[in-house]
């Protein structure tokens, strides 16, 4: 008879790796309950990470030393294996450390392959992986309110439940492979990416004729127009327009729009290797592209309506 899996605790030592818009406030809501390290690349984000009852950890490996779950919260697959296997501005990745038994969950947007790859890596050290990326934003994240969708079999499953729940007020399994959860996840951001940039066009077609933005937001919020983008990021893209002449004011970054571009990107190719036409989703794609030549790549996304309708002076 094939070994059980080691049983993973109640209170599980828990690590957090990447500690941006999402991964901070997941780390802060882990430390509620868990003993938590925390480790970024920047030291600055580590100290917020320690005021929300987080340990802050030195690299990833101090911080998976000795953990039983190790959540992963960063942009993009480069950061993914720098986090795990360094690279980069990391010098000694977490699986240097990380325990035989452990589980690896993945709650970035890294795409099927990327995940896969990472997956079979660890494996091979005795490490599970759990693919389970998250949408909701960061006010949910510290609440435990995201909505978590998740690839993995049973026994790697069990052992990240606790965090899992903690972490999430909706949790879907939506297949046993490791990807299925990214895949769930990029069939999510095509509609995620399209309502953003149709909440752009629509909000930056009644600026242009000279409607009351904030009017413009509530009368669509309360119609068939209705979404939750528009709802989350429709303010954000009025306070884009209370930016000072210093570059002060303006809304709060939440969710850079270069990250938004990745995931349409993940989007288009995906639905090219399934041969399905995605042509909404490809203009969205192009709009971000657009956006970003603009210089746009490290502003909120909610900056998109800037690219079609622009400030005063710009």
């Amino acid at each position: 008879m094939p070994a059980e899996s080691p049983v993973t605790p109640v209170t599980p030592v828990t690590a957090v790796l990447g500690l941006g818009a999402m991964g901070l406030p997941m780390a802060t809501r882990l430390a509620g309950a868990f003993p938590v390290r925390a480790f970024d690349v920047f030291e600055e984000r580590r100290a917020l990470a320690e005021q929300g009852g987080a340990t802050p950890a030195g690299s990833p490996a101090e911080a998976a030393r000795g953990a039983d779950v190790v959540v992963i919260a960063v942009r993009d697959q480069e950061q993914l294996e720098c986090c795990l296997f360094g690279g980069g501005p990391v010098e000694h990745g977490a699986a240097e450390s990380l325990r035989e038994g452990a589980v690896v969950v993945v709650t970035s947007t890294v795409g099927v392959d990327g995940v896969q790859d990472v997956a079979a890596r660890l494996a091979e050290r005795g490490v599970q992986l759990v693919d389970a990326p998250v949408s909701g934003g960061s006010v949910r994240a510290g609440t435990g309110d995201l909505l978590i969708m998740v690839g993995a079999d049973e026994a790697a499953l069990a052992a990240g439940r606790a965090v899992l729940e903690r972490l999430g007020s909706t949790l879907h399994v939506v297949g046993p492979r490791v990807g299925d959860g990214q895949i769930m996840k990029t069939v999510n951001q095509l509609l995620c990416g399209i309502h953003t940039a149709a909440a752009a066009e629509s909000l930056a077609l009644a600026h242009a004729l000279g409607i009351d933005l904030d009017r413009a937001v509530d009368v669509l919020g309360q119609g068939a127009a209705a979404s939750f983008m528009l709802a989350d990021r429709g303010p954000r893209m009025v306070q884009q327009y209370e930016v000072e002449e210093d570059g002060t004011g303006g809304p709060e970054l939440r969710s850079r729009l270069d990250i938004i571009r990745k995931d349409m990107n993940l989007v288009v190719s995906l639905a090219k290797k399934a041969g399905v036409a995605t042509s909404v989703a490809a203009a969205a794609d192009q709009l971000y592209q657009l956006a970003m030549s603009q210089g746009l790549a490290a502003e909120d996304d909610s900056a998109l309506i800037t690219l079609l309708a622009p400030r005063k002076g710009r």
